[in-house]
């Protein structure tokens, strides 16, 4: 199955990438020249984690029947002091109160199936050309 992106420059520091009828916009915050108009896209990156377990959890809650508007995820990254890269991303699945019990393990089971955590678990290879015309 291939997935095809167009990615373009609409000015400034922004970058976006189409896909699907749809434009995702990026850009660079103020401090490194950009308008803070959008996500950069590592901020994209970022959540594309949270969100992508987010989607488990949501689809885990309504195919049983369970309430899923106080139930709230928090991510947060632990970065090497050495690389400045990201070394262990937390998935903190806050439950509301009666929140049955005999459903926990399962949910966090079903947030580990996140598409993006297994790409990140088994990374694509990177192909970088240029064409001319």
């Amino acid at each position: 199955m291939a997935m095809d992106m167009v990615i373009s420059f609409p000015g400034g520091a922004r970058v976006d990438a189409e896909c699907d009828g749809m434009v995702i916009k990026t850009d660079q915050p103020l401090s490194e020249g950009g308008n803070g108009s959008a996500p950069t896209p590592f901020m994209l990156f970022l959540a594309s984690m949270g969100t992508c377990a987010g989607i488990y959890v949501l689809s885990f809650c309504q195919q049983r029947g369970l309430p899923t508007e106080d139930i709230r995820i928090r991510q947060s990254m632990v970065s090497d002091p050495m690389t400045h890269m990201i070394s262990q991303v937390n998935l903190d699945i806050d439950l509301p109160a009666g929140f049955p019990e005999k459903y926990k393990s399962a949910l966090i089971k079903s947030a580990q199936l996140c598409a993006v955590k297994r790409h990140l678990e088994n990374p694509p290879h990177f192909k970088i050309e240029t064409h001319i015309g």
